[in-house]
């Protein structure tokens, strides 16, 4: 193979569409966003996952893996491109760059697209109106560790292509499918699978804890500032809610799902 394309130039085109990506509009006009970091590149290509272009620049390189990242990428279909240190700096968007930054494709699923496996009890998490990408990606990592078959995104205020939910889910956002639908219509769709939904609000008067969560389920949270709209507390088969002992009466939504979604993990142990 060639060796990898050099820029040097702060002007250069392709740095400058880099920085536009970091705006939705932009990803969304083009189809694509930016993946940064070492792990998160390297969950990518994991799941197969064809990469546009890969930037690196050696200067910024944390250990000695690198080369055989960049070397599995290009092998993979992605175009390289070499940076100086400064050319990195401007592109990047981590306050502490290790010199690796991804242009992947966006895609789209449907509900239609999700299926429990064989023998597996339907366990999803449904997260609506969530504002910070940082919980959004912190949600999307603790679904995966819990092993949610997918997580469903409800009248999204962030997308699931900002680089701080791809950062705050250090790179899981490739594993763990996940699909933007309407509450109406993601409701509609568990109802008719009978999956219970379980709707978490600090008005609740029972505790997660003592609430069944066996069997075909759906965690429902809401956003941070606001909570679960009226929609789901009316329609959910159960609303439930984690004790608060101290001044707070509430905990961080990514926290609290995580919380919930392990009781539900506990429970369904043999």
């Amino acid at each position: 193979m060639p060796p990898p394309e050099k820029i040097t130039s702060l002007q250069n085109p392709r740095l400058k569409q880099l920085v536009k990506l970091r705006d939705r509009r932009s990803r969304d006009e083009a189809g694509v966003f930016l993946v940064e970091g070492y792990r998160e590149i390297f969950r990518a290509l994991e799941k197969r996952v064809v990469l546009h272009e890969l930037y690196f620049s050696p200067d910024w390189f944390l250990g000695e893996n690198e080369p055989a990242l960049l070397a599995r990428a290009e092998a993979a279909g992605a175009k390289l491109f070499e940076l100086p240190k400064e050319a990195f700096a401007k592109v990047a968007y981590r306050d502490r760059p290790d010199g690796l930054l991804a242009v992947a494709p966006q895609w789209r699923r449907t509900l239609e697209d999700l299926a429990a496996p064989p023998g597996v009890t339907p366990f999803f998490l449904i997260v609506e109106a969530i504002e910070k990408p940082g919980n959004l990606g912190t949600i999307l990592r603790g679904a995966d560790a819990a092993g949610c078959q997918a997580v469903i995104v409800c009248d999204p205020v962030t997308d699931l292509f900002n680089p701080n939910v791809v950062r705050a889910s250090t790179g899981v956002l490739f594993s763990v499918p996940c699909v933007v639908e309407d509450r109406e219509r993601a409701l509609a769709w568990l109802r008719g699978r009978k999956i219970r939904t379980v709707a978490t609000t600090p008005a609740a008067e029972g505790l997660y804890s003592d609430a069944d969560l066996r069997g075909p389920l759906a965690v429902v949270m809401g956003s941070e500032q606001y909570g679960l709209s009226d929609f789901w507390l009316k329609n959910a088969d159960l609303a439930v809610r984690i004790p608060m002992a101290g001044q707070a009466d509430s905990l961080n939504v990514a926290m609290a799902a995580i919380i919930t979604l392990f009781e539900a993990v506990r429970q369904r142990q043999p």
